[in-house]
């Protein structure tokens, strides 16, 4: 694939895509449907130096975003940051066709106000949060009707208000958006359960490796890049799930392993706690009691 091609205005993003020039220079809601797109290549990639947002349906057209490829082609949600690489691989007998929308907004638009630092805190935002965002119906209607909302405000004779106004569509926008992604983690319980046993699977064998000792403990970063989401995603979708973080899985599996030495070996308390990576013995002392309120050794004499 050629270099990515760098947008780095929604100046720029019109004017490559063909449209007129952006009613405002710092944000902008396009129709799918009215972008130019006469490239003859298969494969595109390019970066953006600003958000969008977009619900896009597409056809003969596969997505990548980052690394990750969406699990899902024809119609979906979804979120980019400034700097992300964007790709797509086209079939070279067919021509693409896109509907819906898609939102621009250039960080300077968010310049001296608090979204300028929370908007980085949703996690669809994340490379690695790779899972579509399926809209209902109902759902597509209210966020249609924001983005509406949005264009409809720059679009009017701008004003000292305007600015707040759109950045607090906006925020209502990315609430909505972190509704219904928590929702889609019960809707789509066979591609969450699928994560769920993988992760199981993963921390199985990472506590029954031999090498614990020089590895330590899996990191939730660690974790979260085996299983190709992001850390933040994974979290979310196990507090669904389970009720636990990803951290408290970590612990929940490794007290689990320390319980199956403890009863079943005659290694001593620190032996042990090497083993399973910690590196100081009185740190598994104090996790080991605090999950199971029973210091290593009294849960070792109750087999006795």
């Amino acid at each position: 694939m050629k270099q990515p091609i760098r947008l780095k205005t929604i100046s720029e993003f019109h004017e490559f895509r063909g449209l007129a020039k952006p009613e405002h220079p710092l944000i902008s809601v396009v129709d799918y449907s009215t972008m130019k797109d006469d490239s003859k290549e298969t494969e595109l990639s390019w970066v953006l130096d600003f958000y969008s947002i977009s619900v896009k349906r597409t056809s003969l057209t596969k997505i990548k975003y980052g690394q990750q490829g969406y699990d899902f082609d024809e119609g979906f949600m979804f979120f980019m940051a400034p700097g992300q690489v964007f790709s797509i691989t086209r079939d070279p007998n067919s021509i693409a066709k896109h509907t819906g929308w898609i939102l621009l907004i250039h960080p300077d638009f968010l310049w001296n106000t608090p979204l300028a630092k929370t908007i980085k805190e949703y996690e669809y935002f994340d490379y690695k949060a790779n899972e579509a965002l399926f809209l209902s119906e109902k759902e597509e209607n209210v966020i249609r009707n924001i983005v509406e909302n949005i264009h409809q405000e720059y679009h009017s004779n701008i004003d000292t208000f305007s600015q707040n106004i759109i950045i607090s569509q906006i925020e209502t926008l990315l609430n909505y958006s972190e509704r219904f992604y928590q929702r889609q983690f019960i809707t789509r319980k066979i591609s969450s359960h699928k994560i769920l046993d993988s992760l199981e699977e993963l921390l199985a064998d990472y506590f029954n490796h031999e090498d614990l000792i020089t590895k330590g403990l899996p990191s939730v970063q660690h974790i979260a890049d085996q299983l190709n989401v992001s850390p933040s995603y994974l979290t979310g979708l196990l507090k669904v799930l389970t009720g636990q973080n990803t951290q408290q899985h970590i612990h929940e599996k490794l007290i689990e392993k320390a319980k199956e030495k403890l009863s079943t070996t005659q290694l001593s308390i620190s032996e042990i706690a090497y083993e399973l990576g910690f590196e100081h013995p009185q740190s598994f002392s104090k996790l080991f009691k605090n999950k199971t309120h029973l210091s290593p050794l009294e849960f070792r004499k109750s087999f006795s």
